[in-house]
Protein backbone atom coordinates (compact mmCIF):
# COMPACT_ATOMS: atom_id res chain seq x y z
CA UNK A 1 0.00 0.00 0.00
CA UNK A 2 1.21 3.38 -0.77
CA UNK A 3 2.41 5.87 1.67
CA UNK A 4 0.42 8.63 3.08
CA UNK A 5 1.99 12.14 1.82
CA UNK A 6 0.25 15.40 3.28
CA UNK A 7 0.36 19.09 1.11
CA UNK A 8 -0.51 21.92 3.21
CA UNK A 9 -2.65 24.67 1.53
CA UNK A 10 -4.76 27.82 2.34
CA UNK A 11 -7.98 29.03 0.92
CA UNK A 12 -7.96 32.43 -0.87
CA UNK A 13 -10.82 34.61 -2.39
CA UNK A 14 -8.68 36.64 -4.19
CA UNK A 15 -8.32 35.55 -7.96
CA UNK A 16 -7.55 36.63 -11.49
CA UNK A 17 -4.12 37.04 -12.90
CA UNK A 18 -3.04 40.18 -10.90
CA UNK A 19 -3.82 38.21 -7.67
CA UNK A 20 -1.64 35.36 -9.01
CA UNK A 21 0.99 37.39 -9.76
CA UNK A 22 1.34 38.72 -6.41
CA UNK A 23 1.12 34.98 -4.97
CA UNK A 24 4.11 34.60 -7.20
CA UNK A 25 6.16 37.43 -6.32
CA UNK A 26 5.58 36.11 -2.62
CA UNK A 27 7.01 32.71 -3.10
CA UNK A 28 3.08 31.27 -3.53
CA UNK A 29 1.73 29.07 -5.46
CA UNK A 30 -1.79 29.77 -7.08
CA UNK A 31 -4.31 26.87 -7.21
CA UNK A 32 -7.41 24.92 -7.61
CA UNK A 33 -8.92 21.90 -6.18
CA UNK A 34 -12.09 20.81 -8.25
CA UNK A 35 -14.43 17.45 -8.51
CA UNK A 36 -17.01 15.80 -6.13
CA UNK A 37 -19.96 17.70 -4.86
CA UNK A 38 -18.12 20.35 -3.66
CA UNK A 39 -17.93 23.60 -5.88
CA UNK A 40 -13.98 24.76 -7.60
CA UNK A 41 -12.04 26.43 -4.69
CA UNK A 42 -8.97 28.90 -5.16
CA UNK A 43 -5.97 27.87 -2.96
CA UNK A 44 -2.41 28.86 -2.61
CA UNK A 45 0.49 26.97 -1.89
CA UNK A 46 4.05 27.51 -0.19
CA UNK A 47 6.41 27.58 -3.19
CA UNK A 48 9.52 25.44 -1.71
CA UNK A 49 7.43 23.32 -0.42
CA UNK A 50 5.47 22.19 -3.93
CA UNK A 51 9.56 22.29 -5.50
CA UNK A 52 10.65 19.93 -3.31
CA UNK A 53 7.49 17.61 -3.34
CA UNK A 54 7.86 17.61 -7.35
CA UNK A 55 11.16 16.17 -7.27
CA UNK A 56 9.69 12.57 -6.46
CA UNK A 57 7.71 9.98 -7.96
CA UNK A 58 4.86 9.78 -5.86
CA UNK A 59 4.06 13.29 -5.86
CA UNK A 60 2.63 12.47 -9.22
CA UNK A 61 1.28 9.30 -8.98
CA UNK A 62 -0.27 9.18 -5.54
CA UNK A 63 -2.98 10.30 -3.51
CA UNK A 64 -2.09 12.88 -1.92
CA UNK A 65 -3.31 14.33 1.86
CA UNK A 66 -4.63 17.83 0.61
CA UNK A 67 -4.61 19.98 4.51
CA UNK A 68 -6.59 23.31 3.79
CA UNK A 69 -7.02 25.19 6.60
CA UNK A 70 -6.36 22.06 8.36
CA UNK A 71 -9.08 20.03 7.14
CA UNK A 72 -7.77 17.39 4.82
CA UNK A 73 -9.31 16.13 1.25
CA UNK A 74 -8.10 13.30 -0.50
CA UNK A 75 -6.61 14.24 -3.90
CA UNK A 76 -4.78 13.35 -7.14
CA UNK A 77 -2.68 16.41 -8.33
CA UNK A 78 -4.21 16.81 -12.36
CA UNK A 79 -2.13 19.77 -13.70
CA UNK A 80 1.50 21.08 -12.91
CA UNK A 81 2.11 24.30 -14.47
CA UNK A 82 5.95 25.19 -14.84
CA UNK A 83 7.26 28.23 -16.16
CA UNK A 84 9.47 27.99 -19.41
CA UNK A 85 12.55 29.36 -18.47
CA UNK A 86 13.14 29.78 -14.47
CA UNK A 87 13.06 26.82 -12.27
CA UNK A 88 9.48 27.87 -10.80
CA UNK A 89 6.32 26.41 -10.56
CA UNK A 90 3.29 28.72 -11.49
CA UNK A 91 -0.22 26.45 -11.11
CA UNK A 92 -1.37 23.42 -9.72
CA UNK A 93 -4.63 21.68 -10.13
CA UNK A 94 -5.93 19.04 -7.74
CA UNK A 95 -9.14 16.50 -8.02
CA UNK A 96 -10.69 15.45 -5.18
CA UNK A 97 -11.34 11.68 -5.32
CA UNK A 98 -14.30 9.49 -4.01
CA UNK A 99 -12.33 6.72 -2.32
CA UNK A 100 -15.81 4.13 -2.84
CA UNK A 101 -14.81 4.98 -6.65
CA UNK A 102 -12.44 3.30 -9.01
CA UNK A 103 -9.76 6.24 -10.44
CA UNK A 104 -7.55 5.85 -13.46
CA UNK A 105 -4.22 7.04 -12.97
CA UNK A 106 -0.58 6.33 -14.93
CA UNK A 107 1.99 5.16 -12.47
CA UNK A 108 6.26 4.40 -13.08
CA UNK A 109 7.39 1.18 -13.46
CA UNK A 110 10.79 0.07 -11.82
CA UNK A 111 12.51 -2.51 -13.20
CA UNK A 112 14.42 -4.77 -10.58
CA UNK A 113 17.17 -7.53 -10.88
CA UNK A 114 17.94 -6.55 -14.80
CA UNK A 115 21.51 -7.00 -14.21
CA UNK A 116 21.12 -10.12 -12.42
CA UNK A 117 19.17 -11.76 -15.25
CA UNK A 118 20.75 -13.79 -17.68
CA UNK A 119 20.19 -11.29 -20.43
CA UNK A 120 21.97 -8.49 -18.38
CA UNK A 121 25.02 -10.94 -17.66
CA UNK A 122 25.27 -11.58 -21.79
CA UNK A 123 27.33 -9.56 -23.62
CA UNK A 124 26.28 -8.74 -26.56
CA UNK A 125 22.68 -8.23 -25.32
CA UNK A 126 20.66 -4.84 -25.37
CA UNK A 127 17.54 -4.62 -23.38
CA UNK A 128 15.51 -1.74 -23.99
CA UNK A 129 12.48 -0.37 -21.85
CA UNK A 130 10.00 0.10 -24.50
CA UNK A 131 7.29 1.32 -21.83
CA UNK A 132 8.37 3.73 -18.37
CA UNK A 133 4.77 4.16 -16.98
CA UNK A 134 1.51 2.66 -17.10
CA UNK A 135 -1.86 3.46 -16.75
CA UNK A 136 -3.73 1.63 -14.16
CA UNK A 137 -7.48 1.07 -12.82
CA UNK A 138 -8.39 0.84 -8.87
CA UNK A 139 -9.96 2.06 -5.73
CA UNK A 140 -7.95 4.88 -4.28
CA UNK A 141 -6.93 2.61 -1.61
CA UNK A 142 -5.07 -0.13 -3.70
CA UNK A 143 -3.28 3.02 -5.76
CA UNK A 144 0.41 2.23 -5.83
CA UNK A 145 3.21 4.76 -6.12
CA UNK A 146 4.73 2.33 -8.60
CA UNK A 147 4.44 -0.90 -10.34
CA UNK A 148 7.56 -3.67 -9.94
CA UNK A 149 8.60 -5.64 -12.91
CA UNK A 150 10.83 -8.30 -12.14
CA UNK A 151 13.68 -9.12 -14.38
CA UNK A 152 15.42 -11.66 -12.74
CA UNK A 153 13.98 -14.59 -15.52
CA UNK A 154 15.31 -12.12 -18.59
CA UNK A 155 16.60 -14.16 -21.48
CA UNK A 156 18.36 -12.99 -24.46
CA UNK A 157 15.35 -12.39 -26.83
CA UNK A 158 12.64 -12.66 -24.65
CA UNK A 159 9.66 -10.12 -24.92
CA UNK A 160 7.71 -8.98 -21.68
CA UNK A 161 4.09 -7.60 -22.35
CA UNK A 162 1.92 -5.71 -20.11
CA UNK A 163 -0.21 -8.55 -19.42
CA UNK A 164 3.31 -10.27 -18.09
CA UNK A 165 3.58 -7.52 -15.33
CA UNK A 166 2.73 -9.00 -11.94
CA UNK A 167 -0.37 -6.29 -10.80
CA UNK A 168 -0.78 -5.45 -6.82
CA UNK A 169 -3.96 -6.88 -5.78
CA UNK A 170 -7.33 -5.02 -6.71
CA UNK A 171 -5.10 -3.40 -9.90
CA UNK A 172 -5.63 -3.52 -13.20
CA UNK A 173 -4.91 -2.17 -16.37
CA UNK A 174 -7.43 -1.20 -18.43
CA UNK A 175 -5.78 -1.29 -22.19
CA UNK A 176 -5.68 -4.75 -21.64
CA UNK A 177 -9.54 -4.84 -22.39
CA UNK A 178 -9.03 -3.20 -25.80
CA UNK A 179 -7.63 -6.58 -27.37
CA UNK A 180 -4.47 -8.13 -27.98
CA UNK A 181 -2.93 -5.30 -29.98
CA UNK A 182 -2.55 -3.36 -26.86
CA UNK A 183 -0.62 -6.11 -25.30
CA UNK A 184 2.31 -4.14 -26.09
CA UNK A 185 6.10 -4.89 -25.18
CA UNK A 186 7.37 -3.37 -22.01
CA UNK A 187 10.86 -4.61 -22.52
CA UNK A 188 12.50 -6.03 -25.29
CA UNK A 189 16.05 -8.41 -24.78
CA UNK A 190 18.01 -8.59 -28.27
CA UNK A 191 21.42 -8.48 -29.82
CA UNK A 192 23.00 -5.68 -29.97
CA UNK A 193 24.52 -5.26 -33.43
CA UNK A 194 26.83 -3.37 -34.73
CA UNK A 195 26.65 -1.82 -38.18
CA UNK A 196 29.42 -0.68 -39.69
CA UNK A 197 29.50 0.90 -43.05
CA UNK A 198 31.90 0.11 -45.45
CA UNK A 199 32.94 3.06 -47.07
CA UNK A 200 33.59 3.00 -51.15
CA UNK A 201 36.13 5.15 -52.63
CA UNK A 202 34.29 7.02 -55.86
CA UNK A 203 36.39 6.59 -58.74
CA UNK A 204 38.81 9.21 -59.38
CA UNK A 205 37.20 12.03 -61.50
CA UNK A 206 39.23 12.51 -64.81
CA UNK A 207 39.77 16.34 -65.48
CA UNK A 208 38.24 17.84 -68.23
CA UNK A 209 40.53 19.30 -70.67
CA UNK A 210 38.70 22.58 -72.29
CA UNK A 211 38.93 22.85 -76.01
CA UNK A 212 40.38 25.94 -75.70
CA UNK A 213 43.17 24.52 -73.56
CA UNK A 214 44.82 22.72 -77.05
CA UNK A 215 46.26 24.31 -79.07
CA UNK A 216 45.50 22.52 -82.72
CA UNK A 217 48.64 21.56 -85.08
CA UNK A 218 47.69 21.93 -88.75
CA UNK A 219 47.59 19.00 -90.85
CA UNK A 220 50.51 17.55 -92.65
CA UNK A 221 49.51 17.40 -96.02
CA UNK A 222 52.15 15.44 -98.82
CA UNK A 223 53.26 17.44 -101.91
CA UNK A 224 51.23 16.77 -105.35
CA UNK A 225 53.10 14.50 -107.83
CA UNK A 226 55.55 17.12 -109.99
CA UNK A 227 55.05 19.75 -107.50
CA UNK A 228 57.89 21.07 -105.49
CA UNK A 229 57.47 20.86 -101.57
CA UNK A 230 56.76 23.77 -99.72
CA UNK A 231 59.87 26.18 -99.23
CA UNK A 232 62.22 24.11 -102.24
CA UNK A 233 62.32 25.73 -105.77
CA UNK A 234 60.82 24.25 -108.59
CA UNK A 235 62.37 22.30 -111.32
CA UNK A 236 63.88 24.62 -114.09
CA UNK A 237 63.60 28.01 -112.05
CA UNK A 238 66.10 30.05 -110.43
Amino acid sequence: MASKHEIKAQSRKDEGKGASRRLRHADLIPAVIYGGSQPPQSLQLIHNDIALAARNEWFFSSLLDLNIDGKVQKVLLRDLQRHPVKPRVLHLDFQRIDESKPIRLKVPLHFLNQDKSPAGKLAGTLIMHEVNEVEISCLPSRLPEHIEVDLSALEKGDIVHLSSIKLPEGVEIPALRLGKEHDVAVVLAKEARVEVEEETAAPAAVAEVPATAVKAEPAKTEPAKGEPAKGEPAKGKK
